[in-house]
């Protein structure tokens, strides 16, 4: 439902309040901070009004009114004017030569501008390796060791049916290097499939477990995230009333899962996006939002970063930190 002129203005005073203080809000403090000259007896009807519509909510211990989910997504979707920052002295902050620093430096000043969590989802690696090695670490023990064609290096461990020779583990590396250097590894398990069918002896069966394991080890993204400032959120009395929000909130930086899908579902939309608790089934808690935006790397979207914060947050500020960090991280990346 279209609210009116009135509505509006008494909703945006009574949030922009709510954040402020943290209090219910009663009728007597809207007409003196929302501007309208209208009787109480007027804002409390209109009070009742967004009530039955579900955009405020009374406590039982006051007479004041509390902004709900939907009071947030209304005032943050429609009537919120956003602060202007300092752009320049933001992309000082982020300047490094190196990519993952960039990222880094990101996380970090999300967290210290907005005074809760900054969170970066680092570009994904490519599935591509330039070269494997096979290291005997005992019987039928391995250490697959993968280089990218950046230079990224990911190990995994292998623990096999038979134990190889170190002649046969440096022909295996060999075998894969001269004939699939510079592939994907899903693209190289395709082919081994095909060109060994032929092949049965241990040494094709140890090429097929290195090459699954290799793809696992590429498209582990779990490292892949960037997360500062979680210790500021224990200062938020909204998150940290009682144990049972304190173990939500850290199982999710701990487990990570949830909170890389929702950020991956935030870098297929355009523009900062914000996940209100209650409102979103990706916020495991009520008492928390998330303002994210995708960032890029020479026009393609690469990854995604945000804010973690109180549902009680001042959006108006974390909004354009969340908005102007994405775009000079872009920008950065796509100079480096």
């Amino acid at each position: 439902m279209q609210l009116d002129t009135r509505a509006q203005t008494l909703l945006k005073a009574l949030v922009e309040r709510y954040i402020a203080d943290g209090q219910p809000v009663g009728s007597r403090a809207l007409s003196k901070i929302s501007g309208l000259d209208l009787s109480p007896a007027t804002i409390r009807n209109i009070m009742a009004d967004l009530e039955e519509l579900g955009y405020v909510a009374s406590p039982h211990t006051s007479a004041g009114r509390v902004p709900t989910p939907r009071g947030y997504r209304i005032f943050v979707d429609t009537l919120l004017t956003v602060q202007t920052m300092d752009e320049q002295s933001m992309g000082a902050r982020l300047q490094s030569p190196q990519p993952q620093k960039m990222i880094t430096n990101a996380a970090q000043m999300l967290s210290s501008l907005s005074q809760f969590a900054g969170v970066v989802l680092s570009p994904r690696r490519e599935l591509v390796f330039q070269q494997i090695e096979f290291l005997r670490l005992g019987e039928k023990r391995i250490l697959l060791v993968i280089v990218a064609p950046n230079g990224d290096v990911q190990n995994r461990l292998l623990l096999t049916d038979v134990d190889y020779s170190p002649s046969q583990l440096v022909q295996s590396a060999n075998y894969i290097n001269q004939n699939y250097g510079g592939l994907a590894f899903d693209e190289v398990h395709t082919r081994l499939q095909s060109e060994l069918r032929q092949l049965r002896d241990d040494m094709g069966r140890l090429m097929q477990v290195a090459v699954e394991a290799g793809s696992e080890a590429m498209a582990d993204n779990s490292d892949n995230m960037v997360i500062s400032g979680e210790r500021n959120l224990l200062s938020v009395s909204d998150l940290s009333s009682n144990m049972s929000s304190l173990r939500q909130m850290f199982d999710m930086f701990e487990q990570k899962t949830g909170l890389m899908q929702l950020l991956d579902v935030s870098s297929k939309a355009s523009g900062v996006q914000i996940y209100i608790g209650g409102e979103s089934s990706l916020v495991p808690m009520d008492e928390m939002s998330v303002v994210t935006a995708p960032y890029t790397a020479n026009g393609k979207i690469v990854g995604t970063l945000g804010v973690i914060g109180p549902t009680r947050m001042a959006y108006e500020r974390v909004i354009p930190i969340v908005d102007i960090t994405a775009k000079l991280l872009s920008n950065a990346l796509s100079h480096n």
